[in-house]
């Protein structure tokens, strides 16, 4: 294997490995952000304590990590293409990847928002619906779950059963082909970008900050502290722009709850019918979410276990 394919695996497995860290500390706080943005109001969950308390006692510890798997699986490849492709539009772009150079960091950041959708979009897709289950359970009651508008299963016997991605998932594909798990991806495509956008250069601006002579890199500690800071920025920035892609993906509706046509449709009832607040639903989740999500991958990346793990390998 030369060098420059140990450099790629070695990224592919920082992206993984640290996906995998953060998405198993962080999950629960997602789960309360979707079912925020997805609530009109304020008649079920008042803030995000308030909706893990009441998930932990109807569904149980477990409940918290509803659509846990999908993201477990998914976020891997997501991590380390959109971690890789970042590096590899930098070095594209710039004649020194070390050279500070704003424009060009974000048109890599750009890049790389865009690579990362292929798989973002799906795992959100699928996610969302199983994260949202039991909003909808606790909002219609067992009795009438199985009457909403825009249901992802068919038949009697299937409304009464737990949602599964592999159900949902075959649902999708068999009634709408591949479209169907690539639903919102316009909306996905408007959040991603612009996060990448602003999180890529704020992070290396702020990594290189910490960045010692002797080592020619900033510590785990800076390295980390500079992804949760980025990470926060970002996420609270993009914010509407996840409220509407979490409204447009839940297929599964509550009773009195509207269906949008696109983006612009979302935005324009959002608005209308919840007030311009709405659109920052669930911004302290996700900052909660992606700061510390962001900082341990950057951790895991600079620190550089994925070479470590390739050297003990040969």
């Amino acid at each position: 294997m030369s060098k420059p394919d140990l450099s790629v695996t070695a990224k592919l497995i920082n992206g993984g490995v640290a996906g995998l860290v953060g998405v198993t500390c962080v999950f629960p706080i997602d789960l309360a952000k979707t079912r925020l943005q997805n609530q009109h109001g304020k008649d079920i969950y008042k803030g995000m304590i308030d909706c893990l308390m009441k998930t932990a006692r109807a569904e149980g510890f477990l409940g918290m990590y509803r659509g846990a798997a999908v993201n477990l699986t998914l976020v891997t490849p997501e991590k380390a293409i959109k971690l890789a492709a970042n590096d590899f539009f930098r070095q594209l772009l710039m004649e020194d990847g070390m050279q500070r150079n704003l424009k060009m960091e974000m048109l890599a950041g750009c890049g790389a928002g865009i690579c990362q959708v292929v798989v973002t979009c799906p795992m959100e897709m699928l996610k969302i619906q199983l994260q949202d289950a039991g909003r909808l359970a606790v909002r219609q009651g067992s009795t009438s779950a199985h009457s909403s508008s825009r249901s992802y299963t068919t038949g009697s016997a299937s409304a009464h059963k737990r949602p599964s991605a592999s159900l949902i998932a075959w649902e999708l594909l068999r009634t709408q082909g591949l479209a169907g798990l690539y639903k919102g991806l316009g909306a996905t495509l408007l959040r991603d970008i612009p996060f990448s956008i602003i999180y890529f250069p704020l992070f290396a601006n702020l990594n290189n900050l910490g960045v010692t002579e002797s080592t020619g890199k900033a510590s785990f500690a800076h390295s980390f502290m500079s992804g949760c800071a980025a990470g926060s920025v970002a996420a609270v920035a993009v914010t509407p722009l996840d409220v509407l892609k979490t409204r447009i993906q839940t297929l599964k509706k509550g009773l009195g709850e509207d269906s949008y046509s696109g983006i612009t449709d979302c935005a324009r009832k959002l608005w209308i019918q919840e007030g311009p607040s709405a659109l920052m639903k669930g911004a302290g989740c996700r900052a909660l979410v992606i700061a510390p999500l962001f900082g341990i991958a950057q951790g895991v990346y600079f620190v550089g276990i994925g070479e470590r793990i390739l050297k003990c390998c040969e």
